[in-house]
């Protein structure tokens, strides 16, 4: 196995947990596939695409402090920012979905979800994610 790879695998699952359209499963299962361990890949490919949801989160914090005047002037905007921290943890169950998954991770830090909470549901699903892979291919 290319000492490389384990960088590659880091990196496709940090852009796939972008907006960017990559597929970390496909770099995952090539990873293994090509004989990388499989405690190896769960760890590069966790990592990377926990620390981008982890980015995600912070750049919708930026976002808020940005456009918070905006959202609390308007009386609709209050009151979507309240449900939305109402059911905000509930939403980051679909958080691993493809296309609405990595802008709800973005939302998260617009709505200012706590980051522990956050973080807890998230990475625990994407983990999860990638082991249900790796198990159905061993």
């Amino acid at each position: 196995m290319d000492s490389l790879a384990p960088l590659g695998l880091f990196l496709s699952a940090f852009f796939a947990a972008t907006i960017l359209p990559f597929s970390s499963e496909a770099a995952l299962i090539t990873a293994f596939e090509l004989g990388m361990d499989a405690d190896k890949v769960l760890v590069y490919a966790s990592l990377g695409n926990c620390l981008a949801v982890s980015l995600n989160f912070f750049l919708g914090r930026l976002l808020y402090s940005a456009m918070k005047k905006k959202i609390k002037a308007y009386k609709n905007g209050r009151r979507a920012l309240l449900l939305a921290h109402k059911y905000g943890y509930y939403s980051m169950a679909f958080s691993v979905l493809p296309i609405i998954g990595d802008p709800l991770t973005i939302a998260a830090g617009l709505i200012r979800l706590n980051f522990f909470w956050f973080a807890l549901i998230t990475f625990s699903l994407r983990i999860f994610r990638y082991w249900l892979i790796l198990y159905w291919l061993q």
